[in-house]
């Protein structure tokens, strides 16, 4: 694909979902932005249902914080926690640099996507009033709530919720990582002809008609054989031994199948096609059988 993008050879489909996918992240990124992380992402609506009071988010200590009010750089700590004062100073810096314009101090929201943009800036009005950092932090709503440390927090990840979420994510990964290497490349699907269930041929044979759609998903020449069985004397007419499918292609076949009308019941005799893989180059290894199950009529 890059080398036909620099040649300027690219085919309509090609030039159509390069053009799709560019205008579609242009869209999201730089048009709509925040939007899409408050209405169009499901990310936060389907990690709230996971949370509790353990996890670790981005949490505002409302304790040392309020009560808000801004003051002088000069103004002593001593008289204004006197006077109930608290560290934030109402600055509206976390609210101006977040980028889906919350106030974290209102607690969590769904709209929150974790950048961390609000204890950067935060922690930086800090330094200037000369206030330890951490008015916002990385933390969970029981360690602000019961003021425990990093490690304490830390230590209750490792809890029933937390480890069964762990299993469940790994056994996914791993049906996922087993599907992908044992994937058929091929895939198949037999249709019968609608115009005739059956027809004699003469010499006591009964002859259906179907449709093979054969796809490749690969970037690979593929060779293949197609049988059939279930029924004694079952043959295939009109197709060569074997048949070529290009590389990420889809080919449509249409076989003939025969049977003697002695070994062939009234009515729907099941059978079974199998497609067997005979691929030319050197990964002999890569070849596969695949069957599917149809009907023949007499």
């Amino acid at each position: 694909l890059g080398r036909e993008a620099i040649s300027w050879t690219l085919g309509p489909w090609e030039t159509f979902w390069l053009c799709f996918y560019g205008m579609a992240t242009y869209g999201n990124a730089g048009w709509l932005r925040e939007q899409v992380c408050k209405y169009m992402c499901p990310y936060a609506r389907f990690q709230g249902v996971m949370f509790d009071r353990d996890t670790l988010v981005i949490a505002y200590d409302e304790e040392r914080g309020e009560k808000r009010g801004s003051r002088s750089k000069k103004a002593d700590p001593l008289a204004l926690a006197a006077q109930g004062m608290g560290d934030c100073v109402d600055c509206e810096i976390c609210v101006q640099v977040c980028p889906t314009g919350i106030d974290i101090r209102q607690g969590q929201q769904y709209e929150c996507i974790g950048c961390t943009a609000c204890i950067d800036g935060c922690d930086q009005v800090m330094d200037k009033m000369g206030y330890a950092r951490g008015l916002i932090r990385y933390a969970s709503l029981n360690g602000v709530s019961q003021h425990l440390g990093w490690r304490e927090m830390i230590r209750r990840v490792f809890r029933p919720r937390v480890m069964i979420y762990t299993v469940v994510l790994w056994a996914i990964i791993l049906a996922a990582a087993w599907s992908l290497y044992h994937r058929v490349p091929v895939k198949v699907d037999v249709i019968r002809d609608r115009a005739t269930l059956s027809r004699e041929v003469g010499e006591g044979l009964v002859e259906n008609v179907y449709r093979l759609q054969i796809m490749n998903t690969q970037e690979r020449l593929r060779l293949l054989k197609i049988t059939a069985t279930g029924i004694e004397g079952l043959q295939i007419v009109g197709l060569p031994a074997s048949l070529e499918l290009e590389p990420a292609s889809t080919r449509l076949y249409t076989v003939n199948l025969r049977a003697p009308s002695a070994t062939t019941q009234k009515g729907s005799n099941p059978i079974m096609f199998h497609i067997e893989s005979m691929t030319p180059s050197e990964a002999e290894s890569d070849t596969f059988q695949l069957q599917e199950k149809s009907i023949f009529f007499k």
